[in-house]
């Protein structure tokens, strides 16, 4: 895997930098909740200020659709970004008129400017060749940070890529060199799968299902497993595709819970743990339990490759987030020497950040969706200039 990255870029010197970046994290009334993924991505911002670039951010933030949202604006993302470099970044609403233009074309050594959400843009998810190109008019140099959202096909990732001189910035070189790596996964090399739909997971199954030796289902995923091999699941969550997807893998090699934590009631209340067999049809499954979690715990302890995946339940409640707890803390207690272990999406992140062992991963990905696709070889747009396999 060959990676172009910024490192590389000749003469980069003062030149005008279209950085993307992806600062799509959670904002509550105006608060941004989690500043990771903000923070992963300053290794790039300062080297590229080092080589006194004139910057240009552009970051996406929610599904406005291509129409202007207040509460999605980037504003509480800039506060951070501010506080974190010590600097003032202006905030550009016009990216294609002159505004924009004007701002850029004034911009001196060691500026920082930001564009609104690009996704008030309409033709942001279209992939646009007008919108590309009005970007482009903007820099001299075009670099992606932005790996999480690599797998889309938007004019700021990959129309863009047709009109500069495109390179990786550096976080997204370490996402692809890092998920690389599981290409050639030492045995034994185990899969852990959670979460509540199958449709995003399917690329990564297919990809590992023969070389894996184990693949550990938990989440709302398992119910669809639970279901085709007929056991009661009450009035828990279950899905079409995923019953469809549970039916082709009906074999050993897929590991299920032999006990799970339940509510009576819906709501996640009074959680109870119960053996499979014992759940009555009022009952809702939101963890996997005691049983299971020494079950996955003694399997992942003799992996020497590890994917995780998913949450193993509700974990944001009280009482039910014991088993995504203890599988982050037995899989960053296998990495690092041990087991080669990679952890992705954002719930998984979120849990694994609770532990305060997220420095013991060999690799957390920013990139839910993104670092699927990358791992199930599906086409990564965002990649197509600066990533050659």
């Amino acid at each position: 895997m060959k990676v172009k990255s910024i490192k590389q870029a000749k003469n980069i010197e003062g030149k005008r930098v279209v950085l993307r970046v992806d600062f799509n994290v959670p904002i509550k009334n105006g608060v941004v909740l989690n500043d990771y993924k903000i923070k992963r991505q300053l290794p790039t911002i300062e080297f590229l200020l080092e080589k006194k670039c004139k910057i240009i951010l552009i970051t996406h933030l929610g599904r406005p659709e291509g129409k202007f949202k207040k509460d999605l604006s980037i504003r509480p993302v800039i506060d951070i970004l501010e506080e974190e470099l010590c600097r003032d970044i202006k905030i550009i609403k016009n990216i294609s008129g002159f505004e924009g233009g004007s701002v850029a074309s004034y911009m001196k050594n060691g500026d920082i400017v930001a564009f609104e959400n690009i996704r008030f843009e309409p033709g942001e998810e279209k992939n646009s060749k007008n919108l590309a190109k009005n970007l482009a008019k903007l820099g001299d140099v075009y670099v992606n940070d932005a790996f999480g959202v690599s797998h889309r096909a938007h004019a700021s990732l990959s129309a863009i890529q047709k009109y500069l001189p495109a390179f990786a910035g550096l976080l997204l070189e370490k996402e692809v060199l890092n998920l690389s790596k599981v290409f050639d996964a030492k045995k034994p090399f185990v899969l852990v799968i959670g979460g509540n739909k199958i449709k995003t997971k399917v690329p990564l199954i297919k990809a590992f299902y023969r070389k894996a030796d184990k693949i550990l289902v938990g989440g709302a995923l398992a119910n669809n497993f639970f279901r085709i091999h007929d056991f009661e699941i009450g009035k828990s969550l279950t899905d079409k595709e995923s019953l469809k997807f549970a039916q082709k893998f009906k074999n050993k090699k897929i590991v299920l819970p032999v006990d799970v934590v339940i509510s009576a009631v819906k709501g996640a209340k009074n959680p109870v743990a119960k053996d499979l067999i014992n759940i009555n049809k009022g009952d809702y499954i939101y963890d996997i339990g005691p049983k299971t979690i020494k079950l996955f715990s003694d399997i992942i302890k003799k992996a020497n490759t590890i994917i995780w995946n998913g949450p193993m339940g509700l974990f944001e409640e009280n009482g039910f987030h014991h088993g995504t707890m203890a599988m982050a803390n037995v899989i960053a207690g296998r990495s690092r020497g041990k087991a080669f272990g990679v952890v992705g999406g954002g719930e998984t992140i979120e849990a694994l950040q609770k532990t305060k062992m997220i420095d013991a991963v060999d690799w957390a990905s920013t990139g839910g969706g993104a670092s699927l696709a990358f791992l199930g070889k599906k086409k990564m747009p965002g990649l197509r200039k600066i990533v050659t396999r």
